[in-house]
């Protein structure tokens, strides 16, 4: 059965924009511009990216599997992927992303003040890594870093008898440093031997040393005369699938029914109208193009599972909290999901769908959100608290991929 959803009517956010103390030039028109020139110059499945050396980026991994891709550093969004292909082992080529970014990072406090929006102008905040900060990989211009990682096992299968076989999993890392405020934000890619892509942000650096009182934070320090503010991290990545090209590509949502009974159905949900979706606990989504088949003729697709995120809603002149996911068409002035900076574009990823358009190319917004309750762990430095989701092939192979 095929269902179609509609939208609730959405507002326009207005909002500080800032950078968690720095202010953001919201109107810059960026690195691009209003337009994507990525978006132009994608490489035909199976040739070189359209970059050249040393903005691209071509891994074989341990199994065989490979990567190919092209970055930039955007005045706007940062650190930006384009061109990114896929070959699994002894397999084919296939488009994957024409373009990936972080589209926002949404920073409201509990006790209602300040709300930062740090997306804006973190291109001019990129900071330049160390050889420390790039174990066993490569340092690009100093501010981008690719490197290899182990992920553990990729599949250990036993006979029963004592005899098993199992490989060990590698990503492809590429992530850069961006300092913001008080926190350091550390934006990384990984690109599984296994055709899978986890896009995650960490945040370090320094606490804001705001205090407040017990019902908006947590006692740090000796005693319990200073609070820290929890706050929220909500964000937003942009993904602009190309699978094998930009036609032929649909989003479909899937859930399933049957919460305390013994049988549970499968249900989808195409989009053909721009949308948005909220998590579900058995929920899912998934970029599909019919017209590209494995080897068993399934049509190829890539899942997004976004079941981390901390789902935080926000008060109406933040409707763009109010779903974890969005999909729209194709525009190149709509660039953050937040004080979006292109004139006479809309402001906010819900205002992109609020016109219903259908959808022929589409583009996925990711939402996660992250609580942050501090705690004396966080003194200065803090560690690292990471957030992100996970966008697993679905059929692109026959057959394990190792």
């Amino acid at each position: 059965m095929f269902l179609r959803l509609t939208l609730s009517c959405a507002l326009l956010v207005t909002g500080l924009t800032g950078a968690a103390g720095a202010t953001a030039n919201a109107g810059a028109a960026g690195a691009a511009g209003a337009t994507d020139p990525a978006r132009n110059a994608q490489a035909a499945p199976g040739s070189q990216p359209s970059c050249s050396s040393p903005y691209r980026i071509d891994k074989t991994l341990p199994n065989g599997a490979r990567w190919r891709l092209c970055w930039e550093m955007r005045t706007i969004e940062g650190l930006t992927l384009t061109d990114v292909t896929y070959t699994p082992k002894g397999g084919e080529t296939i488009g994957v992303l024409r373009s990936t970014a972080l589209a926002q990072i949404h920073v409201p406090y509990d006790s209602g003040e300040p709300r930062f929006h740090d997306i804006g102008t973190i291109g001019d905040d990129a900071i330049a890594l160390k050889s420390a900060d790039c174990p066993g990989g490569e340092r690009r211009n100093q501010f981008v870093c690719v490197t290899t990682r182990a992920r553990g096992h990729g599949y250990l299968k036993s006979d029963g008898e004592g005899v098993s076989k199992s490989a060990q999993g590698t990503d492809l890392v590429v992530f850069s440093a961006f300092q913001l405020g008080w926190y350091t934000y550390l934006v990384e890619w990984a690109f599984g031997d296994d055709g899978a892509i986890t896009p995650r942000i960490g945040a370090t650096g320094s606490l804001s040393g705001f205090t407040t009182t017990p019902a908006h934070g947590w006692p740090v320090g000796v005693g319990s005369t200073k609070f820290e503010e929890s706050h929220n991290h909500n964000v937003f990545w942009r993904l602009d699938f190309d699978i094998d090209g930009s036609r032929g590509d649909v989003v479909e949502q899937y859930d399933f029914t049957g919460s305390g009974t013994s049988k549970r159905k499968l249900s989808r949900t195409v989009f053909d109208e721009e949308t948005k979706a909220v998590n579900g606990r058995m929920r899912w989504w998934r970029v599909v193009d019919s017209g590209v088949r494995n080897a068993d003729r399934h049509p190829v697709s890539w899942e997004i599972n976004n079941l981390a995120s901390a789902e935080y809603r926000g008060p109406a002149d933040e409707a763009f909290t109010r779903a974890d996911l969005y999909v729209t068409d194709y525009r190149a002035c709509e660039r953050l999901a937040s004080t979006n900076p292109t004139p006479g574009c809309g402001k906010s990823v819900d205002r992109y769908v609020a016109d219903e358009e259908e959808l022929t190319d589409p583009v996925v917004w990711v939402n996660v959100g992250f609580h942050h309750v501090a705690r004396d762990e966080d003194a200065d430095p803090m560690p690292t608290h990471w957030q992100g989701f996970r966008i697993t092939p679905r059929d692109v192979t026959a057959k394990n991929p190792y």
